[in-house]
């Protein structure tokens, strides 16, 4: 019999052949020797990693002291910082935070109203939620699977809201935002 290594199990202890199990005759890799030409320091590098949203961390009231940039990265960092600021002041990318804040805050509005009605109608006026529509379904049953039904549809306009309005425009942002931050780093991609 075979290991999922390829190597063949023979003797000792191993209870379909009764050798010594695979692992106990194998020598382990070493990390260098499983993952070759690998390095320490893994960096990640991705354009909004680092990127800081205005009014998170930030005070007015309190000032707080700049956190220190280590030398090596020092004019690159900082000038990768100004310009995510600067994205995030544009009129572009308040325009796509607006569309945004334009659909989710009524559809959640109205999603939480939809099911505090249900919970609140369930438990207040039993006698309408029992009232039988058609054989043994009731009114409380058609208002449960509404529930689903709305969860559904949300999620799909949700979908179809930010597919038609906002994606195109935020890929643009981020496009320009990471060709951006390529020359401020020197080209390096």
């Amino acid at each position: 019999m075979q290991s999922s290594n390829g190597c063949v199990r023979t003797g000792g202890d191993d209870p379909e052949t009764g050798g010594a199990t695979p692992h106990a005759r194998e020598p382990h890799r070493s990390q260098e020797q499983a993952y070759p030409g690998a390095t320490e320091e893994v960096r990640y590098d991705d354009p909004w990693y680092e990127a800081l949203a205005s009014g998170w961390g930030e005070s007015a009231a309190v000032s707080v002291p700049p956190t220190e940039i280590p030398a090596a990265r020092a004019t690159g960092a900082a000038a990768t910082a100004e310009i995510y600021l600067q994205v995030q002041r544009s009129p572009a990318f308040q325009e796509v935070r607006s569309r945004y804040r334009r659909f989710v805050a009524p559809a959640a509005v109205g999603f939480f109203v939809w099911y505090v009605a249900y919970v609140v109608t369930a438990t207040t006026a039993p006698e309408l939620m029992a009232r039988p529509v058609v054989g043994a379904v009731n009114v409380a049953l058609l208002a449960g699977l509404g529930q689903f039904l709305s969860t559904f549809l949300l999620t799909w306009a949700y979908a179809r809201h930010a597919r038609l309005r906002r994606d195109r425009a935020a890929l643009e942002l981020r496009w320009d935002t990471q060709e951006l931050t390529r020359g401020a780093r020197g080209g390096a991609s």
